[in-house]
C-alpha cells in the first residue's frame, strides 16, 4: 500500500478543516507536537509551536492520506503530483471541485470528457493539485 503524506508547514489544521467540508473527510487519528511522548528536538521546529500538527490521517471515501505541519516553516509549495477523487455522478463532482476550487486555482474546468461523465483539474488554496472524476460507466 502507498499513501500519500502532505505537509502543510503550519497550515496542516486549516487543511483538515477544508477537506472536511470540501471532501467529507473523516479524521481519523490527529496528534499535535505537545502531544508526544518522546518530542522532537527543538532545533525541529520553531519555539510556540507545539500545538501544531505533528500527525493526523484522514479518510476520504475510504482512502486514506497523511498530513503534519512538517517543520512549521510557512512555506508550502506542492509540485508534480496531483491527488485523484472519484464523485459518484456529475452533481458530487461539481459539489466537490466547486469546494476544493474555493481559494485555488482552475486548471481545467469540469466538464465531460471523453473517459468521463464529468472531469476537471484545480490547485486548491494549499497549493495541492486536484483532479475530480467520475468513472465512465461500463
Amino acid at each position: 500500500m502507498v499513501q500519500p503524506y502532505l505537509f502543510y508547514e503550519g497550515r496542516c489544521e486549516e487543511a483538515i478543516e477544508f477537506y472536511r467540508k470540501a471532501l467529507d473527510a473523516k479524521v481519523d487519528m490527529m496528534m499535535r507536537y505537545d502531544d508526544n511522548p518522546e518530542p522532537p528536538p527543538e532545533s525541529m521546529i520553531p519555539p510556540g509551536n507545539g500545538h501544531k500538527i505533528m500527525h493526523a490521517a484522514l479518510n476520504v471515501a475510504g482512502s486514506i492520506f497523511m498530513l503534519s505541519d512538517g517543520l512549521c516553516s510557512g512555506k508550502t509549495g506542492f509540485q508534480g503530483f496531483s491527488l485523484s477523487v472519484q464523485a459518484a455522478d456529475e452533481a458530487e463532482a461539481r459539489r466537490r471541485f466547486d469546494a476544493l476550487a474555493d481559494g485555488g486555482k482552475v486548471n481545467m474546468p469540469l466538464a465531460p470528457s471523453f473517459f468521463s461523465p464529468a472531469f476537471g483539474m484545480l490547485t486548491d488554496r494549499f497549493g495541492v493539485g486536484w483532479m475530480v472524476v467520475v468513472p465512465q460507466a461500463m
